[in-house]
């Protein structure tokens, strides 16, 4: 049988239309609409692990949308390697700044890319990369060299907080038994440096809504009189930070880690120049906490965003109201030990005893996830670096993401098992924002890499 770079180069085609046909189907999580879509994907998924070899697939039901399950054990003696991926997306909003249709994948070359990309949404977060390691699998099992047991777990709802894989983790403890979870749902540093991260921040997310008058009013009748919750809210969101861009909700940061100067040093070896990063964003300048770099505050540092705000009149031309209702949409991006239910419970009380006289105020908690940090002289660390090295010809950088996967600090409380983050996106492809894309070049080179984790895996538990 041919060598791994070899298949790769044989089967591209068919690997690539594989996947574009996957990311055709409009998996939404969020929007139940799409309902039939997610059901659609996850058999499609499940067809995709029978033909890959798995000797047992199937999709099981759960309180949310179906987790697909699938193993192949060799050797009940040999280790077991839990693949994890989700097949849900983000919605495509806003539509109109896409360049080409959302669930209508094309294939275009970039500066970036220019083997190509595929431009579609999912095709990076998480499809492409869960579908990489169904393609691996393929590969293994038709070279005869499988060297452990896998399984692979493939949720629905990774987008809207992963509440039934929760459910499902807490009551399948020995079906998901394993020595390590192997996760791509992140990103590397360049097509010329891999990276594996190492920390992920944890999330609260919550919804506010300020109330005033009982309807809209007519602002020129009620002005000045009444106050108008889209002011009130915009002014107690400014109030969540300080001049130095410091959360102020008190004990917010009582649990906070300092990273030592020694680990900051080591946090800035890896690439960056930050005129390109401003290019990149059309930005003229950054932002952030003081005291910390642009990659320290993206992610060994705990944030506070507005993620949407509305209320009042947005429609064509004028109308002069003062709305009764204000809304907004807030997250908060958590690092580790920080605990995203106490996070949540100091929001809450902080946002409503601010609250003027007036209005009144709802905080509604929508989900969250603790951080995580994985050791970086496991067995699994140096599996995934080796095979990283082996492909890319230079070894491997650990560095901490400013993103968060809630379930991994699950995993490793119900399972007991480390997880390694061996991701293959880039930075500039544009998960969650219109014109999403996965480099055709980090596609199939994390086909090819992944075979190399499971073959130094085996070797270093020896």
């Amino acid at each position: 049988m041919e060598s791994i770079k070899s298949y790769v180069q044989l089967h591209k085609d068919r690997f690539i239309n594989e996947l574009i046909e996957l990311l055709k189907i409009p998996s939404v999580s969020a929007d139940a609409t799409y309902h039939q879509d997610i059901i659609k994907t996850a058999n499609t998924v499940k067809e995709s692990l029978e033909k890959a070899g798995c000797d047992f697939v199937e999709i099981c039901d759960t309180p949310g949308n179906p987790i697909v399950y699938g193993e192949k054990t060799i050797n009940k003696n040999l280790p077991t390697v839990l693949v994890y991926g989700h097949y849900d997306v983000q919605p495509a909003d806003p539509i109109e700044l896409w360049t080409s249709p959302a669930f209508e994948p094309v294939i275009k070359k970039t500066e970036i890319h220019p083997e190509g990309a595929i431009f579609a949404r999912g095709s990076c977060d998480d499809k492409g990369q869960m579908y990489m390691h169904v393609k691996a699998l393929e590969y293994m099992i038709q070279s005869n060299t499988l060297p452990c047991n896998v399984k692979f777990m493939i949720e629905g709802e990774e987008e809207i907080g992963s509440k039934s894989l929760s459910w499902f983790v807490e009551r399948n403890q020995e079906k998901l038994k394993c020595d390590v979870i192997l996760i791509s749902d992140t990103g590397m540093i360049s097509n010329q440096q891999p990276s594996i991260t190492t920390g992920l921040r944890g999330l609260s997310y919550v919804e506010v809504e300020v109330t005033g008058p009982n309807r809209d009013l007519h602002s020129g009748l009620y002005g000045g009189a009444v106050a108008n919750p889209i002011n009130v809210l915009a002014k107690m969101i400014a109030s969540l930070h300080d001049e130095n861009n410091r959360i102020t909700i008190p004990g917010f940061y009582d649990k906070v880690q300092e990273l030592s100067p020694e680990e900051r040093a080591e946090m800035a070896k890896a690439p960056f120049i930050l005129e390109e990063y401003k290019k990149a964003l059309d930005l003229n300048d950054i932002y952030g906490e003081k005291g910390y770099a642009t990659n320290e505050r993206n992610s060994i540092r705990p944030t506070l965003d507005v993620n949407g705000i509305w209320g009042g009149y947005t429609g064509e031309g004028a109308k002069t109201v003062i709305p009764s209702k204000a809304f907004a949409k807030i997250s908060m991006r958590l690092v580790p030990n920080q605990d995203w239910e106490e996070i949540t419970e100091l929001f809450t009380n902080h946002f409503i005893s601010i609250a003027p006289a007036g209005v009144k105020v709802k905080v509604k908690p929508h989900h969250g996830g603790q951080g995580y940090v994985t050791p970086t002289d496991s067995i699994g660390y140096k599996a995934a670096n080796k095979a990283y090295t082996e492909t890319f010809g230079v070894p491997a950088i650990p560095v901490r993401s400013g993103g968060s996967i809630p379930i991994v600090a699950l995993f490793e409380k119900e399972l007991k098992s480390k997880t390694i983050l061996m991701g293959f996106g880039l930075d500039s492809d544009a998960i969650h924002s219109p014109n999403e894309h996965f480099g055709v070049f980090n596609y199939l080179k994390g086909i090819e890499t992944i075979p190399l984790f499971y073959k130094y895996f085996v070797e270093l538990s020896k």
